[in-house]
C-alpha cells in the first residue's frame, strides 16, 4: 500500500502541474519558449512519478523479477506512459521548433500534447487498474483506486475543456451566445458529464463505487477547472454548483441503494448521476446571471444528460448483472 499511495500522492501533484500550466496559458502567462516555469512544475511531477515507477520496476528486476513481471499488478501499463513522455517531451519541444507555439484550442489538439496526456492517464492509472483487479476492501484502502480515477477523469475534460460548462459558463446571460455556440453547449454539456459520470456507473456496476467516490470525482475535477478559468467572482458559483451536485447524487444513492440486478434502482440513479451537477448548474445560473437559453433548450439538455448515463448503465449491466448473480449463487 506504500507503494500505491505514493503514487497516488505524486500523481496528484502532477495533476496539479497540469492544471497550472492551463491556468498559465489561460491568463497570458506563457511566453514563447519552451522553457517556462510552468513546464519546469509540470515535468518536476512527471520525473517525480516516472522515477518512482522506474525505480520500482528496477529493483524488482535486480531481485530476480522476471522483467515483463516487475511492476506489481496493474502498474504494468504505468512504464508505457513512462516512454509516451520520454518520447513526447523532446516532441512537443521540437513542434514548437517546427510549427510555432499553439494558442487557444490548438494547445489542446497537438499531436504532441496528445501523447503527454495518454502518457498521463497512463501513468496515474496504475492505482486504478490494481484497485480492480483485487477484492474490495475497507474504504480507506479503496482511496487509491477512486482517486486515480479522478486524475484520468480530470485529465480528459482538461483536454475537452472547450466543451466545458465550468469553463465557458454556456448558458449563463451575460455571456457570448448566439445559435453555434448554443449547439456547442448542448453538445459539450453532454460530453462533460458523460465523461465525468460514465466510469462512476462502471465502478458501481462492477460493485467497487464506495461512498463519496462521486463527490471526490466531481469535486476535483470541477475545482481544477475553475482554478484555470478564475476569471472574475462567478465561477466559484459554478464550481459549487457542480459540487452540490455531487453532494445531490451520493444523498439519492444512499437512499436508492442501486444495484446492477435491482433495475429501477440500478437505472434510476444512472440517470440521476449526469442530471444533479447539470440540474443544479442551471438553477445557480437562474438563480444569479440568469439563463440566457430557452427553457426548451435548457431542460431538453438536462432530459438528455439523463438519458446518456442510463444508455451508459444499460452498456455495462449485462456483464456486472452475471458476476453479481455468480457471486450470491456461490
Amino acid at each position: 500500500m506504500r507503494f500505491e499511495w505514493a503514487v497516488t500522492v505524486l500523481g496528484a501533484l502532477w495533476l496539479g502541474g497540469v492544471y497550472l500550466d492551463g491556468w498559465a496559458h489561460t491568463h497570458g502567462r506563457v511566453d514563447d519558449t519552451f522553457f517556462t516555469p510552468w513546464h519546469g512544475v509540470l515535468y518536476a511531477g512527471y520525473l517525480a512519478l516516472a522515477s518512482l515507477l522506474a525505480g520500482r520496476w528496477a529493483w524488482a528486476v535486480r531481485r530476480g523479477a522476471p522483467w515483463r513481471r516487475a511492476m506489481p499488478d496493474g502498474y504494468g501499463v504505468c512504464l508505457v506512459g513512462v516512454a509516451c513522455w520520454l518520447v513526447g517531451g523532446p516532441f512537443d519541444a521540437a513542434w514548437h521548433e517546427i510549427f510555432g507555439f499553439e494558442a487557444d484550442v490548438e494547445a489542446l489538439l497537438s499531436p504532441a500534447h496528445t501523447l503527454l496526456a495518454v502518457g498521463f492517464g497512463l501513468m496515474v492509472s496504475g492505482p486504478l487498474r490494481a484497485g480492480l483487479r483485487r477484492p474490495r476492501g475497507p474504504w480507506f484502502a479503496e482511496l487509491p483506486m477512486v482517486l486515480s480515477l479522478a486524475y484520468v477523469v480530470s485529465i480528459l475534460t482538461f483536454f475537452t475543456q472547450i466543451a466545458h460548462p465550468l469553463a465557458n459558463l454556456f448558458g449563463a446571460r451575460g455571456m457570448s451566445q448566439g445559435a453555434e455556440l448554443t449547439e456547442l453547449g448542448v453538445i459539450g454539456m453532454l460530453l462533460t458529464s458523460t465523461i465525468l459520470t460514465a466510469p462512476l456507473i462502471y465502478l458501481l456496476a462492477a460493485g467497487r463505487l464506495p461512498a463519496g467516490a462521486v463527490l471526490i470525482v466531481v469535486g476535483i475535477d470541477s475545482v481544477a477547472t475553475g482554478f484555470v478559468f478564475d476569471r472574475g467572482p462567478y465561477p466559484v458559483v459554478a464550481v459549487a454548483s457542480f459540487i452540490v451536485g455531487g453532494v445531490a447524487a451520493e444523498i439519492t444513492r444512499a437512499l436508492l441503494r442501486p444495484r446492477p440486478k435491482h433495475s429501477a434502482a440500478y437505472f434510476t440513479w444512472a440517470a440521476v448521476l449526469p442530471v444533479s451537477p447539470i440540474a443544479v448548474y442551471f438553477a445557480t445560473l437562474a438563480m444569479t446571471t440568469g439563463v440566457a437559453w430557452s427553457p426548451h433548450v435548457s431542460l431538453g439538455t438536462i432530459v438528455f444528460c439523463g438519458i446518456a448515463g442510463w444508455l451508459v448503465a444499460c452498456l455495462v449491466r449485462a456483464p456486472a448483472a452475471r458476476a453479481e448473480r455468480a457471486c450470491d449463487n456461490s
